[in-house]
């Protein structure tokens, strides 16, 4: 069987951890992508607002394309 996925960036941040950083982009990029198959980590990166620790994580996800 044939197949062809497209690839799309996303950024998920959270105030507790990339492992919930990472829920978060997933759970949003989820409402409007179906069928996501990968999400590989790109990137790992903490910002700093006012002394406080935002946990940033730069993925890739992949959904199939329709037939």
């Amino acid at each position: 069987m044939e197949s062809v996925y497209k690839l799309v960036d996303i950024i998920g941040t959270s105030n507790k951890s990339w492992e919930e950083a990472a829920r978060v982009a997933v759970g949003t990029a989820s409402k409007t992508l179906r069928d996501l198959r990968v999400a590989e980590v790109k990137e790992m990166d903490i910002k700093i607002e006012e002394g406080d620790l935002v946990f940033r994580i730069k993925m890739t996800v992949s959904f199939k394309f329709e037939d």
